[in-house]
């Protein structure tokens, strides 16, 4: 029997404690990517960017089972979001001014050719209205700052807070890159209140923090 691969325990990226932030450095990895804006919870094209990505995932895991011999769980849906104002994040948390770009993370043996087949296969029938945005592209993130969050997405805004505006600072670094949650929950079926997400934010070396006196 062919052993399956969960990536969420083998890469140590997909790891963080529940109540503090960790430092870590981020593999370069490749993804499956859609692009979107506005809020996410009423926008018809984050459904359906959720609803096209899913069928090219699973398309490239059955065929990486079936011609590779190399089986996967499909990793969970990612998330990069940013606004113009970042407070839209933290303290309006103004979704309307939300953009973001949806992710799920692909092996390194799987190859353009078999992405290409993927998308060919997941529209031959009953084609999902945002197949065609799907494009198959690495992230670099590097050093990262993370923490588990369990709760509900509005609740994040006073982690982020004490992330953006107290820890990062205090350990001499700043913030680069986009904000990125990992859905370890799936939001469509685990109550709001039971949700596991982590939030990462990539960071770069800062000002280092003043010393009193």
């Amino acid at each position: 029997m062919t052993e399956k691969i969960d990536f969420k325990k083998t890469i140590d990226a997909y790891r963080a404690p529940r109540g503090r932030f960790r430092i870590v450095d981020v593999p370069d990895l490749r993804y499956l990517m859609i692009d979107g804006h506005g809020d996410p919870n009423t926008s018809p094209a984050f459904t359906t960017a959720v609803e096209a990505l899913y069928p090219v995932a699973y398309k490239m895991k059955f065929a990486s089972r079936r011609d590779l011999g190399r089986d996967y769980v499909v990793p969970p849906l990612e998330g990069l979001w940013w606004a113009d104002d970042m407070a839209a994040f933290t303290t309006s948390r103004d979704k309307s001014q939300w953009n973001w770009t949806l992710l799920l993370m692909v092996p390194d043996w799987i190859d353009g050719a078999m992405f290409d087949a993927a998308v060919g296969q997941a529209g031959a029938k009953n084609k999902p209205v945002r197949l065609d945005d799907i494009r198959l592209e690495p992230l670099s993130e590097g050093r990262c700052v993370q923490t588990l969050h369990v709760g509900s997405f509005d609740d994040e805004a006073a982690v982020l807070a004490e992330l953006h505006d107290e820890f990062i600072p205090a350990q001499g670094l700043r913030m680069t890159g986009r904000h990125h949650e990992i859905y370890l929950s799936d939001f469509r079926r685990v109550a709001p209140d039971s949700r596991r997400t982590l939030l990462r934010q990539p960071v770069t070396a800062g000002v280092a923090p003043s010393k009193p006196g």
